[in-house]
């Protein structure tokens, strides 16, 4: 066994994979605190082909040297964008026809393990470190998605969240 180099990954570079086709899958950061969490979520939309990363509220944006410490070049090959309103930026993702889940522990959640998911386009929409996802739009959403857990903790770091979310999301549509 030998690790593979970076030649041998055989990646796209940034121009090759802004072009290339991607995933119909849009995320949403609604007010995520920590320029580390949004630059991680940069990293993972990249490596999963992620349609938009939508960035609301108090998250940061790039140019962010904290953002760019966990991204390792991936807001050059993210397309993203800026919403002050997670209302409104939720609003213009539904216009454009995608089914917007949120990831959150509701009384009407969906474990993760168990959802069903086809092609259609949707968006995922991650909250806050420590309030979660705003409350304003939980009656915008069509559910939310949780994850399985077994310890005392009743949450996980939210950017490991949105590449456990994802990779499940990438997943089932292959």
């Amino acid at each position: 066994m030998k690790k593979l180099s970076l030649l041998e990954l055989d990646r796209p570079d940034v121009e090759q994979f802004k072009k290339s086709d991607k995933n119909q899958i849009i995320v949403v950061l609604d007010n995520v605190r920590s320029a580390l969490n949004v630059g991680s979520f940069f990293r993972t939309c990249d490596g999963f082909a992620v349609e938009t990363l939508y960035l609301t509220g108090i998250t940061g944006c790039p140019p962010n040297r904290e953002i760019q410490k966990t991204a390792i070049g991936a807001t050059e090959s993210v397309s993203w964008e800026y919403r002050e309103n997670i209302v409104d930026a939720v609003t213009e993702i539904k216009a454009a026809g995608y089914e917007v889940w949120g990831v959150e522990q509701t009384n009407q959640s969906v474990m993760l393990d168990r959802i069903e998911m086809s092609d259609q386009k949707i968006a995922l929409v991650f909250g806050n470190e420590v309030d979660g996802l705003s409350e304003e739009i939980l009656p915008m959403l069509d559910g939310c998605i949780e994850i399985p857990q077994f310890g005392t903790k009743h949450s996980l770091n939210v950017a490991v969240c949105g590449g456990i979310v994802l990779w499940e999301m990438i997943r089932k549509r292959k």
